[in-house]
């Protein structure tokens, strides 16, 4: 009765409806589900990634708002920094750069409180940034477009899932080839008693040029204050054959 009670605060009584979803840490949503108009968010970002001849730190800073009712956009800027291994040379790492410019949408068209479920449809375009050594020749290299679904539903108060997919196609600047891939995120947390804290894993799936690749990221949720969360995600990798583990930090202000 009482996480009932909790539920209720949180999602609030006014209209639109709004129902209480685990986001995944990882790879987030673009706003909450079924955004309320004036909702934002800041967001930044910390990880390291352990691959076979070099690691790979990365970093972003990203702004989520909804400025009307179920539609949310957001703004990030990644950065990927590298570090090689003893008895590797520098032509084998990459370069360090800011990454891409991200900007994307993501309309919640189907919000039901009477079973806990909501819809969701998104778009995201990424606008790939050369990297530090030939920085502005061009500015621009690629692009990437992502259409993408979601669908969330809580079992009970404590219980969530969630499921984002979608296809990516990446254009790059002066060249006819086209890259594709498919990306199936599958969500499984446990929202403790009475709070935002909760416990769950991601399971970051895709396939590409007929390659299978998955990722497992458990993690946890920490609620600091009534406006500031923190994620802590590892990740476990199962079919990559570039990747070891890695570890990733989430800082989350609601203003």
């Amino acid at each position: 009765q009482n996480d009932s009670i909790y539920i209720r605060h949180q999602e609030g009584e006014k209209l639109p409806n709004k129902v209480l979803h685990a986001e995944p840490l990882y790879i987030d949503l673009i706003r909450d589900l079924g955004a309320r108009k004036g909702e934002k968010e800041w967001n930044v970002g910390l990880g390291l990634t352990d691959k076979t001849s070099f690691d790979e730190y990365e970093a972003f800073v990203e702004y989520e708002f909804a400025p009307v009712d179920r539609l949310g956009f957001e703004v990030e800027v990644p950065f990927l920094l590298y570090s090689r291994q003893d008895g590797i040379s520098q032509d084998s790492v990459p370069a360090n750069t800011i990454e891409s410019l991200k900007l994307a949408a993501q309309w919640s068209f189907w919000v039901d409180k009477s079973s806990a479920t909501s819809l969701a449809l998104g778009y995201l375009n990424e606008l790939e940034i050369s990297d530090f050594n030939d920085f502005g020749d061009p500015l621009v290299t690629g692009n990437l477009f992502n259409p993408f679904f979601v669908a969330a539903k809580r079992w009970g108060n404590l219980f969530h899932t969630l499921v984002y997919t979608g296809p990516q196609w990446l254009i790059e600047n002066g060249s006819d080839h086209t890259e594709f891939a498919y990306e199936i995120n599958s969500n499984f947390h446990v929202m403790l008693s009475q709070s935002r804290n909760f416990l769950g894993v991601e399971l970051n799936k895709i396939i590409a040029d007929g390659d299978f690749d998955m990722v497992l990221r458990p993690q946890m949720r920490l609620e600091i204050s009534e406006a500031f969360l923190i994620g802590i995600v590892t990740g476990i990798p199962v079919s990559r054959e570039e990747d070891r583990l890695s570890a990733f930090v989430r800082v989350i202000w609601e203003p």
